[in-house]
């Protein structure tokens, strides 16, 4: 297969800082787009596979699957897309097609050989594995790449492909809308879009944070109310309250906290990824509310482009600091100390 190379950032090893460096590309077969990356999102998946975290990461490693960007070619059966074209790319390249998550159009539940964007082998590329968007340019089969329309700004759509989705996906599963009440966990990327979300869909939306400052913050991005995790009596207050809770937060933390204001069936989502385990849960703060704890992983390719459609009407997309590519390495520490509201967001122009 006939490849071209293209000039990206990654790293060398689990301790080096990221760097310039060229990898290589296939170039576009029948069914492919080839686009001109222009933004890229850093979510905290981005640092964690980066030093090897989550273990089983494959070097160099080239991060970045919140991606837009403009169409440069497409292969000669590509029916959706065409050059000049604004698109976007997320956390997904391919899945197996055949398993029954694919057949039910849920492709991020693929149980077969699903490709991530990065770190995933390369089915195209014999030995190598995939880069992601902190790059000049991607190429992706049609079927994962999603059409963005142009009313939204590009730098700060790019995080709707994973922060976004993430939190959109659960908010329709479980039926957030007008008359439910739903917890947000955590005000960070993710966090602020499922603030966003909810109170788009309807919902009487809560947003529960550990930080005192971003309690207005909160209601500025459309929470009803926002609550301090660490306060006692608040929470107390809330009991048996809410039918929905997104937890955002990545670092492992006592979910008895907030089952406990679950009503009657009410669920719990973790849709946050620690690297060590969450604490035990009581089995007494379930059984007799009928409450139940469920996890959530991106979308599906559908549901994406209807996040992404829903977003484009209500004009909503997340709140971000652009940043050149050099500045990577200072994002991640920032983005260690939540020093960020709410997304970085790499502009690509500037490799």
């Amino acid at each position: 297969m006939s490849t071209t190379n293209f000039r990206a950032y990654g790293a060398l090893d689990k301790s080096a800082p990221l760097a310039p460096l060229t990898i290589e590309r296939r170039d576009p077969t029948s069914r492919d787009v080839e686009l001109d990356v222009l933004y890229c999102g850093v979510c905290h998946s981005d640092l964690h596979t980066v030093r090897s975290e989550w273990t089983g990461t494959h070097y160099p490693c080239v991060p970045g699957h919140e991606i837009v960007g403009r169409v440069r070619r497409v292969g000669n059966g590509v029916t959706r897309f065409v050059p000049g074209q604004l698109c976007a790319v997320g956390v997904m390249v391919d899945s197996c097609r055949t398993c029954r998550s694919c057949q039910d159009r849920l492709e991020q539940y693929c149980t077969g050989d699903p490709t991530f964007t990065y770190n995933s082998p390369d089915a195209h590329l014999p030995g190598q594995y995939t880069y992601g968007g902190y790059s000049r340019a991607l190429v992706v089969d049609e079927h994962f790449c999603f059409r963005l329309s142009d009313v939204l700004d590009p730098a700060a759509a790019a995080p709707l492909l994973c922060a976004g989705i993430t939190v959109y996906s659960p908010l329709k599963h479980w039926g957030a809308t007008a008359g439910t009440t739903v917890g947000i966990v955590g005000l960070g990327g993710l966090g602020h879009m499922g603030v966003k979300f909810s109170h788009a869909l309807g919902a009487h939306t809560v947003l529960f944070t550990t930080s005192r400052g971003k309690l207005d913050d909160g209601k500025r991005l459309g929470a009803d109310d926002a609550v301090l995790s660490t306060d006692a009596v608040a929470l107390d207050a809330r009991k048996e309250s809410f039918d929905l809770i997104i937890d955002t937060v990545s670092a492992a933390h006592d979910l008895s906290t907030y089952s406990g204001l679950l009503k009657r069936d009410g669920v719990l989502v973790l849709v946050g990824l620690p690297d060590v385990r969450h604490p035990g849960l009581d089995a007494a703060a379930l059984i007799p509310k009928r409450r139940s704890i469920a996890g959530s992983m991106i979308g599906s390719v559908a549901e994406t482009q209807e996040m992404l459609d829903f977003c484009a009407e209500r004009r909503i997309a997340a709140d971000v600091e652009v940043i050149p590519m050099h500045a990577i390495n200072d994002a991640y520490a920032r983005m260690l100390r939540s020093d960020v509201r709410y997304r970085f967001v790499v502009d690509l122009g500037t490799l």
